[in-house]
C-alpha cells in the first residue's frame, strides 16, 4: 500500500511538474506574436518567390530589432508551398493551430481555397495585389483583405496608360488588346474588368491563354503576330514573363507596347532578357524599386551589415523584395492597430487581428516614420473597404534598370465598384452568405 502510495505521488509530482512546464512553454510563446510565411522558394516560380520571401522575412526580423511592436516580439515560420494549391492549404492547415495571426498566400489559388477555410477558423488573409478581386468588398469577404490593389485596379490603370499612349480615352476605340495571360485563376482574373472597359471604350479584346509555367509560348506568339494587336498585356508570373519578352524580341513585337501586372515587373522577369526588353512596361503595385528607401537603409544597417539579414544583400530594394517588405508591414501595422483597441503591448488574436486589419489607417506620417516615405500613399481600409487604395504608377525597363514612366494612376471607382458589388453579392449568394450587418463592423 505504502509502495502505492509512493508510487502514485511520484506520478502527481511528475504530472505536476509536466503541466508546469508546458503552461510555461505556452506562455512563453503566448508573449510572441506569430507570423506563419507561406513561401516558394523551390520549384518553377522560385526566381520570383524567393525575393518576396527575404522582404517579408527581413521585415519581421526588423520590426523585432525596433523593440517589437509595443514591446511584443515577433515569431515566424516559413512553410514551402511550390505555388501549389494543395501544397498551401497543408501548409495553411499545419501552422493554423499554432496561434497565427494572418496568412498571406502568395497565390491566388491558395487564396480562393483558403477564403473558404479563413472565416471558420477566425483567423484573416492579407492578399495584397492579387487573389481575389471581389474581396474587397468587406461586407460579404469579412476576413479576405487585398489591401493597396487588386487585379481589377491593376487592369484599370494599365487601360488608363495605354490611351494616355494613345491621345485619350476614345481613341481606344477600334484598337485592338491582346491578354497573354497565366492559365490559371490568377491570370484569368482581370478579363471581367477588361471585358467591361472593351465594351464600354470600345476596343477589341483577345485573350490568349498559356500554359502554366509558361515556358512555352511559340503559338501564343504566332497569333499575336497573326492579330498584330495594337497593344499586349501580360499577366504572367515567373519564367513566363521573361519567355514571353523573349518570343516578343524573336517576333519582332514592339516591348514598348507591352505591359504587365505588377507580378510580371521585376528584375527577375528582365534581367536575362536584357536589352532585348527595353522598353516594355509594367504597372507597378506603388512602389518600384526603392534602394534608396529609408526603411531599406535601415534593414541594411540593423540586418545585413550585422549578418542577420534573409539572402542577398545586393537584392535589398528590388522590386519583389519591396513588395514582401511591404506585404509584412501591412501584416504587423493590423496587429498594431488591433493593439491600441483590445491589448497594447500584448499578443492578439486572430480575430483582433481581423478588426485590425479592418481599421488600417496607414497615414503618410506613419508612413514616413515606417521608412516608406516616397514608396507608398495612404491607405485607410474600412469594414466596407478592404483594399484601402487604388493607386498605382507604371514603370519602364530602360535596358539596365526599371524607371517610373507615369503619373500616379487612379482606378475608376466608377467602374470598379459596381462590378466588386455585383461579384461579392454573386458569391455571397453561391455559399448562402448574408452580408455584414452594421454592428458586426464594430466587433
Amino acid at each position: 500500500m505504502k509502495v502505492r502510495n509512493l508510487v502514485l505521488s511520484v506520478s502527481m509530482a511528475c504530472a505536476a511538474l509536466s503541466g508546469a512546464l508546458v503552461s510555461t512553454a505556452a506562455m512563453a510563446q503566448a508573449k510572441e506574436q506569430f507570423f506563419p510565411v507561406l513561401v516558394y522558394r523551390t520549384g518553377a516560380y522560385a526566381p520570383n518567390g524567393v525575393p518576396f520571401a527575404n522582404g517579408y522575412v527581413d521585415y519581421l526580423k526588423l520590426v523585432n530589432a525596433r523593440g517589437g511592436i509595443n514591446g511584443v516580439k515577433l515569431s515566424f515560420e516559413e512553410c514551402e508551398t511550390g505555388y501549389a494549391t494543395d501544397r498551401g492549404v497543408e501548409c495553411y492547415e499545419r501552422l493554423k493551430g499554432k496561434g497565427a495571426t494572418v496568412f498571406q498566400p502568395l497565390s491566388t489559388g491558395i487564396t480562393f481555397a483558403l477564403t473558404e477555410k479563413a472565416p471558420n477558423d477566425k483567423i484573416p488573409l492579407i492578399t495584397a495585389g492579387y487573389g481575389r478581386s471581389e474581396s474587397s468588398d468587406g461586407g460579404v469577404f469579412k476576413w479576405n483583405f487585398p489591401i493597396a490593389g487588386t487585379y481589377w485596379v491593376a487592369a484599370d490603370a494599365l487601360v488608363q496608360q495605354i490611351a494616355k499612349k494613345e491621345g485619350g480615352m476614345d481613341k481606344l476605340k477600334g484598337k485592338k488588346i491582346a491578354l497573354v495571360y497565366h492559365d490559371s485563376p490568377f491570370g484569368k482574373e482581370p478579363i471581367p474588368l477588361l471585358q467591361e472597359r472593351a465594351a464600354q471604350l470600345g476596343f477589341q479584346l483577345s485573350l490568349l491563354p498559356v500554359t502554366a509555367p509558361g515556358v512555352e509560348q511559340k503559338a501564343t506568339w504566332l497569333q499575336v503576330r497573326q492579330q498584330r494587336p495594337d497593344h499586349v498585356m501580360l499577366w504572367g508570373w515567373g519564367v513566363m514573363n521573361s519567355t514571353a519578352l523573349k518570343e516578343a524580341q524573336a517576333t519582332g513585337y514592339p516591348r514598348e507596347k507591352m505591359w504587365g501586372v505588377w507580378w510580371a515587373g521585376a528584375e527577375p522577369d528582365v534581367k536575362d532578357v536584357g536589352a532585348g526588353a527595353k522598353g516594355y512596361n509594367a504597372v507597378t503595385m506603388q512602389h518600384g524599386t526603392e534602394k534608396g528607401a529609408d526603411v531599406v537603409k535601415e534593414v541594411l544597417a540593423k540586418l545585413h551589415d550585422k549578418g542577420q539579414g534573409t539572402g542577398p544583400k545586393e537584392e535589398v530594394g528590388d522590386v519583389l523584395y519591396m513588395r514582401g517588405l511591404m506585404s509584412a508591414m501591412f501584416a504587423v501595422e493590423g496587429v498594431r492597430a488591433a493593439q491600441e483597441r483590445f491589448a497594447k503591448g500584448k499578443v492578439v488574436t486572430g480575430e483582433q487581428a481581423r478588426w485590425g486589419y479592418e481599421n488600417l489607417n496607414l497615414t503618410q506620417p506613419k508612413l514616413d516614420a515606417l521608412g516608406f516615405k516616397g514608396v507608398l500613399r495612404p491607405i485607410s481600409t474600412s469594414c466596407q473597404d478592404h483594399m484601402g487604395a487604388n493607386w498605382a504608377r507604371v514603370h519602364t525597363w530602360d535596358g539596365a534598370k526599371w524607371q517610373f514612366s507615369s503619373e500616379w494612376l487612379q482606378a475608376d471607382e466608377q467602374v470598379l465598384k459596381p462590378m466588386v458589388k455585383a461579384a461579392a453579392d454573386k458569391y455571397a449568394a453561391e455559399k448562402k452568405l448574408t452580408r455584414r450587418a452594421p454592428a458586426d463592423c464594430q466587433s
